[in-house]
């Protein structure tokens, strides 16, 4: 079955899936978005959005503080040894879940006239200057423009024959939300051996707990919870924090194969955006932030395309430039903290050092977050 012809079809309706289409839709650009779930859904994620794109959101016509997101302006640090350091965020954030968020934003999306469809996309060809997309519904869809929102990892990935897709990673994703009495304006992560956990509120008041581990070292135990008491437990913070906490879910939420490999910002002819572009490291604590920053410049992009009459090759070249620009060092800065992580004594000299210096955990956080979007 064939469909219309559409100007922008986009792959994945996650954080940068939808603000493209909230963005397109608004400057009134045809938008057609495909996503395999349905909405809402919780997703591993940090659920910490850096203020870096709160007006942009804003722009958008999505009000973060009108659906009771947390305004975050404190950070937490602390070693397995015990060192704690607490600093004032230099930008700060606001807490919001995906459950919450992904729901407010598709909202907007159809609001504005975006075609949201469930379906998994089984193959992207490019043909005689135009996209053939096909589901696994047998849908053929027809676009000018293809936008890559798929997220961290899929089998569209494969379909596409991508270069990180073939290599094993060692880190799984693990979360889950609390009932806690913790702050409202704090976001808080802590070492464990192995990797970091996370700790921050959203709209619900419940505390989203969100760590990033070492698959071979969680494969030595039963459960997620064995692993949290054997592990996680030797940091003094996280023990106090889940021996006092009630989890909110029925079971916690993981991801396994978490890629910080390389990808290609353009990839035959199809813009990836969000995580299909690149995955920056958790500690970073910026992820949400560059999703939708992504989004913003291939949008803007395809905007001003209306009018600069560019070709398809100039509007490839002035993405990938763009992109770099923004995210290239974050990203490089966040791959040297995933290799640091997988060398134990490195990682202990590491965290010791930065747990004793407010003025080099600003400089990091700094160096791996961006300017006010406007």
């Amino acid at each position: 079955m064939k469909h219309k012809q559409i100007k922008v079809l986009i792959v994945g309706g996650g954080l940068a899936g939808l603000t493209s289409a909230i963005h397109l839709a608004n400057e009134n650009i045809e938008v057609v978005l495909i996503e395999k779930n349905t909405y809402p859904k919780h997703k591993v994620c940090g659920e910490y959005v850096s203020n870096e794109v709160f007006s942009y959101l804003e722009s958008l016509g999505i009000h973060p503080y009108k659906h009771q997101a947390k305004k975050i302006e404190k950070f937490q640090f602390s070693s397995i040894s015990g060192s704690t350091l607490n600093i004032t965020l230099p930008l700060g954030g606001f807490g919001i879940s995906r459950f919450a968020l992904d729901a407010l934003m598709v909202d907007k999306a159809i609001q504005l006239g975006v075609e949201v469809i469930q379906a998994t996309v089984t193959d992207i060809q490019f043909i005689d200057n135009q996209f053939q997309v096909v589901t696994n519904t047998n849908h053929t869809y027809l676009a000018s423009y293809v936008l890559g929102a798929h997220g961290k990892r899929s089998n569209l990935d494969s379909t596409l024959s991508r270069k990180f897709i073939k290599n094993k990673s060692a880190w799984l994703g693990v979360k889950a939300h609390y009932i806690s009495d913790f702050p409202d304006d704090l976001v808080a992560l802590h070492n464990f051996n192995g990797g970091y956990c996370g700790l921050s509120k959203v709209e619900s008041d419940h505390v989203n707990a969100c760590y990033l581990a070492d698959y071979a070292s969680f494969k030595k135990y039963k459960n997620i919870e064995a692993y949290q008491e054997a592990v996680l437990y030797k940091n003094k913070a996280l023990k106090t924090f889940f021996e006092n906490s009630q989890i909110a879910f029925k079971a916690p939420v993981a991801i396994s194969q978490i890629s910080f490999d390389k990808k290609e910002p353009v990839l035959n002819h199809i813009f990836m955006i969000g995580d299909s572009a690149g995955l920056i490291h958790p500690l970073c604590g910026n992820g949400m932030a560059m999703a939708i920053h992504s989004a913003k410049i291939i949008s803007s992009l395809l905007v001003d395309q209306k009018t600069n009459n560019y070709s398809r090759l100039q509007l490839e070249q002035q993405y990938r430039l763009a992109w770099n620009a923004a995210f290239q060092k974050r990203l490089k800065i966040g791959r040297w903290i995933q290799n640091a992580l997988q060398h134990k004594k490195l990682t202990r000299i590491g965290v010791s050092v930065v747990s004793t210096s407010p003025y080099l955990l600003k400089t990091i956080i700094k160096s791996t977050h961006g300017k006010s979007l406007v």
